[in-house]
């Protein structure tokens, strides 16, 4: 499968001209990121409303059951009564004939806000009518935000709804609740309903949260994992399952959490600040006394075997058919041996 050479331009470029009320003809959604799209699509449809005089001219069409020519009939068709007519074409990607939409694409009705949506990204740009749309311009993709990026979103999302909220617990937020924005969306939804008046999220308030939904966080099967507490260790793993928390994410958090403690033995004897000691291993300032406590309630081999038992549960994971609480079973039973 050839690769894309030409980098596409970013979702958010799409957004730019919402606020001057200057749209394309023609856009084209792709990526990994369904949210990104999802939240694009929304400001679109909110921002091309007032345009809109007559549900006649707003039509969402499925890619599995037209073909391009319908589609072509009617972006070509004059709106009802409204100044512009919006057509979203949601699984673009299994539209019939995709390749007759060129002639529209080389010029669109400018009356017409043609909006295509494609599942995932586009595996050669090479290949029509991928080309034609880059070459217009009219193509735009969502790319899954991660690190750096996720938490400068959750940031920006908080301080869009009147919050606030440190950088330290936005991390902690994205760790908790993993790289899904979808769920990390909820969690701040239901956070916010539970500030009221307040204006800062902090730590306390995402703990209150997750008590008051009785769910455990990662962080919980840290810490018992830290206290080599087998039976907790289980009970909360179980809990994560239950609560759709895959696990990949867990194993993830779990390899994580014990590459971390080994480096808090030497951090340690350096007399850091908890501050300080928990910006280099990478979590909140809050967990760090209990990373010195669990460093010190493991031996090298013991963390030597955490790590045989995390490869192997990795490795499980990909080539075997193990159910998932056996699997999670096994890895804690292995770790606390």
């Amino acid at each position: 499968m050839a690769k894309n050479k030409i980098p596409i331009p970013s979702i958010i470029e799409a957004t730019k001209g919402l606020r001057t009320k200057t749209f394309l003809p023609v856009y084209l959604f792709c990526g990994e990121d369904e949210f990104g799209i999802e939240t694009t699509l929304k400001l679109f449809n909110e921002s091309i409303a007032p345009f809109i005089k007559s549900d006649f001219d707003k039509e969402v069409i499925h890619g599995d059951e037209n073909d391009a020519v319908n589609v072509i009939n009617i972006a070509t068709a004059f709106p009802f009564t409204s100044e512009k007519k919006l057509i979203i074409v949601k699984e673009f990607e299994k539209l019939k004939d995709r390749k007759k939409i060129i002639s529209y694409l080389n010029s669109p009705a400018d009356f017409t806000i043609l909006i295509l949506i494609q599942n995932g990204s586009v595996p050669n740009l090479d290949t029509e009518p991928y080309k034609t749309l880059l070459q217009n311009k009219f193509i735009f993709e969502a790319k899954e935000l991660k690190g750096k990026n996720l938490i400068d979103w959750v940031k920006n999302f908080v301080e869009e709804n009147g919050k606030q909220i440190s950088y330290e617990n936005a991390q902690m937020l994205v760790d908790i609740s993993g790289e899904n924005r979808n769920l990390i969306e909820a969690q701040l939804e239901k956070l916010f309903v539970n500030l009221g008046e307040k204006k800062e999220i902090s730590i306390e308030s995402i703990h209150l949260l997750s008590a008051a939904l009785k769910e455990y966080t990662v962080f919980d099967l840290q810490n018992a994992l830290g206290r080599k507490n087998k039976k907790e260790s289980l009970k909360i793993a179980y809990n994560l399952l239950s609560n759709g928390v895959e696990p990949t994410q867990i194993i993830g958090m779990i390899s994580r959490y014990f590459t971390q403690l080994t480096r808090v033995g030497e951090l340690v004897k350096q007399n850091l600040t908890k501050e300080a000691g928990a910006r280099i291993i990478g979590t909140h300032s809050f967990y760090y006394p209990d990373y010195i406590k669990a460093r010190n309630l493991y031996k090298e081999e013991e963390l030597f075997r955490a790590a045989q038992a995390l490869l192997k549960a990795d490795l499980s994971i990909k080539t075997t058919s193990l159910e998932d609480k056996s699997l999670i079973t096994l890895l804690i039973g292995e770790i606390l041996a």
